[in-house]
């Protein structure tokens, strides 16, 4: 059984997220907050599974309440509930410790599906949100290109093949050889949650679910030794 926590500042948002859990046997709607403060009170008597949290709220916004929760416990999964797909709000959310982030005009076979992959320990963002992360990735990408030229990086496969960048050739490359995203963040100076973003987009790109997958597909594809 997955408990979640539901925090959004309006009943009825919450009145009808927790009727669709109801219909669902392995999640159960443990509590509900309407502001930031409610919100960690809960995860610190119940110590929830998720945390599905509105992004605009008052006293605090769902960036603060999610980076308060990832202080108080890391082991808490929490997905951002967004009328915004702004650049900033996805990547303050990602950078305070969001693992998923869904738009609130998502139908109910996407909301399910977000908290049945962010419930794995994997991350789930929809797919305009997927679109502005890989935009944002490849100007940093751009970016550090133009900074750094002679940075040593794994040998550059076929334009076509999977279309990753720079970066995601790096992480591949540091992936496969068994490293952690903590250790990749150090190797390669970037923030631990840049890394598992990098490292989200990889994956799906290629096609993986796990770091086995990856290994054997890079393998399979000549793009590591």
């Amino acid at each position: 059984m997955i408990k979640i926590v539901l925090v959004d500042d309006h009943f009825m948002v919450r009145d009808g997220i927790r009727a669709i859990l109801e219909d669902e046997e392995q999640y159960s709607v443990v509590g509900e907050a309407s502001n930031g403060p409610e919100a960690i009170e809960l995860v610190q008597s119940l110590s929830p599974d998720i945390v599905i949290c509105d992004i605009r709220m008052p006293q605090m916004s769902g960036i603060e309440v999610v980076q308060n929760i990832t202080k108080l416990d890391s082991s808490v999964r929490t997905i951002m509930l967004s009328m915004h797909d702004s650049d900033e709000y996805i990547l303050q959310s990602i950078n305070g410790g969001a693992e998923g982030y869904l738009l609130k005009d998502a139908g109910k076979e996407e909301f399910l599906k977000a908290i049945s992959v962010v419930s794995k320990g994997d991350k789930y963002f929809s797919g305009d949100v997927s679109s502005v992360l890989v935009k944002r990735l490849r100007e940093d990408d751009h970016l550090e290109t133009t900074l750094k030229p002679n940075i040593d990086v794994v040998n550059k496969p076929p334009k076509d093949l999977f279309d990753l960048t720079k970066r995601e050739r790096q992480i591949l490359r540091l992936a496969v050889s068994g490293m952690t995203n903590k250790d990749i963040a150090l190797e390669l100076n970037i923030s631990k949650r840049t890394t598992e973003v990098h490292r989200f987009n990889l994956m799906k790109k290629m096609g993986v679910k796990n770091v086995l997958e990856l290994n054997n597909k890079a393998r399979e594809y000549g793009m590591i030794p």
